[in-house]
């Protein structure tokens, strides 16, 4: 990748400014830097490069895409930015080798940087050139994505199981997976809590499959017309009418019973028979009850 000189920082329209290599945004972290800029504002500009066109200069962003958004959030209409001098080429390699020299990578990010990267022709080793990360560890991301292995990816990215581990098993057949486990185990790869982990990943693998679900967000309800509100009311009503009968059924009956029993704790022969029995006292509830259905008779 060629250099990327600094030039001078500007402030540019936030509509001329595309994004060449977009990612999803953790929402908590989103809020963070919404509120961190609002409180003190932007501590470092984004880095653009630009770029003519016949309406006028655009400008593809090469990183700071947080920041930008942020900016778009807060409702700014220019953000600071660091012009730089790049085809749109080096600004996505820029814009991934940046991503993936995070501290927190999560393997979303890992999928869209070196998959991005291959799509675009590089082999593995100029791959791993660019961004820092071995040979062997961009052979086994690309293997598993082109496997459509995102469990795996995500065991590995999350520290549960070694890249190399994953790759045997994904390249493995039903019977192999267990093979590669044992293998794992021999090469104290995988002991105690880790191998745990490992059996039951293989295990969630096998009923449910090498991929993620992903979780649409729901549609939204069409609006009410009158016809409808005016149903659900109805509805609504008649559910409350069924609830109160009911009620008043569960009423009659414990008036019933209440009186019953008021009437046989006043027999002496019954009173008797309990304490025969031991069972001279009643419930709490049901002699307050019983107490006061004699005083309002």
């Amino acid at each position: 990748m060629s250099a990327v000189p600094a030039q001078r920082v500007e402030m540019i329209p936030i509509n001329r400014i595309t994004v060449v290599n977009p990612r999803i945004r953790n929402k908590k972290v989103f809020k963070e830097i919404i509120g961190n800029i609002a409180e003190i504002g932007l501590k470092r500009p984004i880095t653009v490069t630009r770029r003519a066109e016949a309406g006028g200069p655009s400008y593809d962003l090469v990183c700071g895409q947080g920041r930008l958004e942020a900016f778009k959030a807060l409702g700014q209409k220019e953000v600071p930015a660091l012009v730089v001098a790049a085809n749109q080429e080096d600004c996505l390699v820029a814009s991934l080798v940046e991503n993936c020299a995070r501290r927190q990578l999560r393997a979303i990010d890992l999928l869209q940087d070196i998959g991005g990267l291959k799509q675009r022709g590089y082999s593995v080793p100029e791959i791993a050139r660019k961004t820092g990360l071995t040979g062997e560890y961009v052979y086994a991301v690309i293997r598993l994505l082109e496997k459509g292995e995102q469990r795996l990816l995500r065991a590995v990215e999350s520290g549960q199981i070694p890249f190399s581990v994953a790759l045997e098993i994904a390249e493995a057949d039903g019977d192999g997976v267990q093979g590669a486990l044992q293998n794992a185990y021999e090469a104290n790869l995988l002991r105690g809590r880790k191998l745990l982990v490992a059996k039951r990943l293989v295990e969630a693998r096998r009923h449910l499959g090498k991929g993620l679900k992903v979780h649409q967000s729901a549609k939204r309800s069409a609006p009410l017309s009158s016809e409808a509100l005016v149903r659900a009311y109805q509805q609504d009503a008649d559910r409350k009418k069924v609830l109160i009968r009911r009620a008043e059924a569960a009423k009659g009956r414990l008036v019933f019973i209440a009186e019953a029993l008021r009437r046989l704790v006043a027999d002496d022969a019954f009173i008797r028979m309990l304490g025969e029995e031991s069972l001279s006292d009643l419930p709490a509830p049901i002699a307050l009850r019983i107490r006061r259905e004699a005083i309002l008779s």
